[in-house]
């Protein structure tokens, strides 16, 4: 079937391939926070500071960041089997090198591949599922591949810390583990029912991605709902195993995992739960959810309580998945097919430029002041965002149909 966008179903794919077009974008995110439970037992072997541990998170940022730059871009034009199969290859090297690392730096580098394989999910990943389901289903499209995000954000935490502390070497077997998953989410793609594009685009390939001038409402508002919810599970992925040993005394894997995979659970169920409800009382209540979010991790440090840590981690996870959900819907009903993956791009440059800047500076300042006051100030920073959100969305609605 000839078409003018980017990289459509030979013909309407049956149900089921909709789902499977998903797991790519789930295989690459279970990698995304796989080593977050593991960070306390490179700290122990490397001797890094929590500064360190934060810029270690951070260097996926830089290769997301980077790689949103061309990802978007070259899947409009190329296809996104072109930018897909790379970014698995990429994963699966990353894998490797966190299995053998030996210091902080290659720690980093792992790190940094990751990235460069998310970018490429949210951006061509995200658009292949839409584009598989079709015009007809495209709101179903955008909330599996919302929710594929969520749920591989969830399961990589639990997995890591479950293997870490069951099975020997802690830091290794897991990433043997997604190496196999890869794997199936390469063949996945290889069979993907997509043709190849025939609108190839004009301008530069490495470029800042932007929406059409039309659109560019809608990619602020979706930002401006999503980057909060989004930097609080950030915060939560880099310096909650360090919160959960200062409360509860522990260094337990499963239990920072376990909390991780709570978080993006919530995520995941919140997004199934509002599917029917008008967008803008999706995106007030995932900044609602964020606020509320901030308050309570606020009390979980002043009053040392693991129950209010828990609790705060789970509201973050429900102002991320209803702002993603809010954010990515809103783009999929208002862009053109032919820059959907690039206004993916620009949508998740927008989100995760504060998810990276804000747990660094806090992990930093946490080493000066002290954690409890590092997480506060965080605390207060994003509550004040999520207040500019919540004025921003009730002055400028986006529109009300049902996502």
């Amino acid at each position: 079937m000839e078409s003018n966008s980017p990289e459509s179903p030979r013909a309407l794919a049956p149900s089921w391939w909709i789902w499977l077009a998903a797991w790519p974008v789930t295989a690459v995110f279970v990698l995304s926070n796989a080593a977050t439970p593991l960070y306390v037992l490179w700290q122990r072997d490397f001797g890094f500071s929590k500064g360190t541990m934060t810029v270690v998170f951070a260097f996926y940022i830089v290769g997301l960041l980077g790689s949103l730059l061309v990802s978007g871009v070259a899947s409009d034009r190329l296809g996104r089997k072109a930018v897909l199969l790379p970014a698995l290859v990429l994963a699966a090297i990353a894998c490797l090198i966190f299995a053998t690392a030996p210091n902080v730096i290659a720690l980093m580098v792992a790190r940094l591949l990751t990235g460069i394989a998310v970018g490429a999910a949210v951006s061509a990943g995200m658009a292949a599922v839409t584009d598989v389901a079709g015009p007809e289903r495209k709101q179903l499209g955008a909330l599996f591949a919302s929710t594929a995000m969520v749920l591989g954000a969830g399961v990589g935490p639990l997995l890591s810390g479950v293997l870490s502390e069951i099975v020997p070497a802690p830091t290794v077997t897991v990433f043997l583990v997604e190496i196999a998953l890869l794997a199936t989410a390469f063949v996945t793609v290889l069979r993907m029912p997509l043709t190849r594009p025939t609108h190839r685009g004009t301008g530069s390939w490495i470029r800042i991605p932007g929406v059409p001038a039309a659109n560019v409402r809608q990619l602020l508002l979706g930002i401006a709902v999503f980057a909060p919810g989004i930097t609080a599970t950030s915060f939560v992925l880099s310096l909650g195993p360090a919160l959960l040993s200062g409360l509860l005394g522990t260094t337990s894997r499963i239990i920072a995992g376990a909390m991780a995979f709570a978080m993006f659970s919530t995520a995941t169920a919140v997004q199934f739960a509002a599917r029917s409800l008008p967008r803008p009382t999706i995106m007030l209540t995932s900044a609602a959810a964020t606020a509320s979010g901030m308050l309570t991790l606020i009390i979980a440090v002043q009053l040392q309580s693991s129950i209010a840590l828990i609790a705060s981690a789970l509201l973050a996870g429900a102002g991320q998945g209803l702002g993603q959900l809010g954010g990515l819907s809103l783009l999929s009903q208002a862009i053109p097919t032919t820059r959907l993956a690039e206004a993916n791009a620009a949508f998740n440059i927008g989100g995760y430029i504060p998810a990276g800047l804000l747990p660094v500076s806090v992990g930093y300042l946490s080493d000066s002041i002290g954690l409890p006051a590092g997480t506060t100030t965080f605390a207060l920073t994003l509550l004040t965002l999520s207040a500019f959100t919540t004025l921003t969305i009730r002055r400028n609605p986006p529109t009300k149909a049902p996502v």
